[in-house]
């Protein structure tokens, strides 16, 4: 579509069309994928437009309101920004409660394509210190739904297609073939992150002072919440993670039938077992991303056939990159291949098949009290998070075989 075309759309026409160019990507590579990716650029920058007009006259309707973060690009883009900034910095040492949007939670990456035009999550690191990340992009790439105020999400899937249709003799009754369905249930958790930092801290600029403070909070939910991505323990109040199994199996969404125990080394048949292993009995699932450990990525990069070739091509890209093609994302809480018995080390499946729910924005606050003496500065922040498996077998798991007689 001409920008003229899309200027004349609604917001939420234009974000459905974006979503549509998001699925019609997944089948096009070379010029039709550049031609879809020129398109999305364009509606990105025009719902940008938006997004600064509707805040400008948000600030001239109400001046005291919270500042809410402004996304856009070019000069005028970067000064509402400033201003929301030192507004809530102001705020913070004035030692009021201040909301950062929930979203600075999951931010969906640009698009990487590979050689062979596979779209794939380009990395982008938020980490601006001088040290490793100790953050998982995974939050970022799955579905984030925002639902504030809300509860508990319940999301609907198909457990299994109509199966029945067959021959029927005259005048005798049609055969039965009825899709079933299954539900996921997403309750939200309290995550909390508490940070001290020393006085000083008061001098630097509002703005700087506000950016200091929510990377803080921000860096330590995402960093627990894209464990529980993996490994939430399910129950009241909980994540539950790819590698949950609910007490009875006839409450599986990931059929715990289906892991993958046969792996015990990381060896040249590993990713075809995986990928071979995981979907239906009629294709080859191809958007799909590799989950594990930093571990076990450093052992698909050593293997070597016969004559010394490396036996996997491996592209980095930081947390994430491809082995042969196919997307990995790193996430330190999967096990090891080989290690702890009955351990979950690999997922592998499309990452919109997991759902993420953001109850509340997150609030910081922050107290001079409790350690007065060493003149530091605590702040506390809490944001309510909910998460689960939302599709009927969404993933193949790989899991060590558990210790013999356990």
């Amino acid at each position: 579509m001409t920008r003229e075309e899309l200027m004349k759309m609604s917001k939420k026409d234009l974000k459905a069309r974006m979503v549509a160019l998001n699925k019609e990507a997944q089948a096009k590579a070379g010029e039709e994928l550049q031609k879809i990716m020129d398109e999305a650029k364009e509606i990105s920058g025009i719902l940008a437009d938006i997004a600064n007009r509707e805040a400008l006259a948000g600030m001239i309707q109400d001046g005291t309101e919270d500042p809410e973060p402004v996304t856009g690009e070019g000069e005028e883009g970067d000064e509402l920004k400033n201003q929301a900034r030192t507004k809530s910095g102001k705020a913070l040492k004035d030692g009021k409660s201040v909301r950062y949007k929930a979203k600075s939670l999951a931010k969906p990456m640009n698009a990487l394509t590979t050689t062979t035009g596979v779209v794939m999550p380009k990395h982008t690191s938020p980490d601006i210190a001088p040290t490793f990340n100790n953050v998982s992009s995974l939050i970022d790439r799955v579905h984030t739904v925002p639902l504030p105020g809300g509860e508990s999400y319940q999301r609907p899937f198909v457990k299994s297609y109509g199966d029945g249709a067959g021959s029927t003799a005259e005048n005798a009754d049609y055969n039965t073939s009825e899709p079933t369905f299954g539900y996921s249930d997403i309750v939200r958790e309290k995550i909390t992150a508490y940070a001290e930092e020393p006085e000083e801290m008061q001098k630097l600029p509002d703005a700087d002072y506000d950016g200091v403070i929510e990377e803080s909070v921000v860096r330590s939910i995402k960093r627990y919440a894209s464990r529980q991505i993996l490994i939430g323990p399910g129950g009241t109040g909980k994540f539950r993670g790819i590698f949950y199994n609910p007490e009875k199996t006839a409450d599986d969404i990931i059929d715990r039938s289906t892991d993958i125990e046969s792996i015990t080394a990381v060896d040249d048949g590993t990713l075809d077992e995986i990928i071979y292993s995981y979907g239906g009995d009629e294709d080859v699932e191809d958007i799909a991303v590799l989950i594990l450990n930093k571990k076990d990525l450093k052992k698909f990069a050593k293997l070597r056939d016969k004559q010394g070739r490396k036996v996997y091509t491996i592209v980095n890209h930081g947390n994430t990159g491809t082995i042969d093609e196919v997307p990995y994302i790193i996430n330190s809480a999967c096990g090891e291949i080989g290690a702890t018995p009955g351990a979950y080390c690999m997922a592998y499946g499309p990452l919109s098949n997991y759902e993420v729910a953001i109850f509340s924005d997150i609030d910081a606050q922050k107290s001079t009290e409790y350690k007065f003496k060493q003149g530091q500065i605590a702040y506390k922040a809490s944001v309510f998070m909910g998460g689960n498996v939302v599709a009927k077998n969404g993933f193949i798991r790989v899991k060590n075989k558990a210790e013999a007689g356990a």
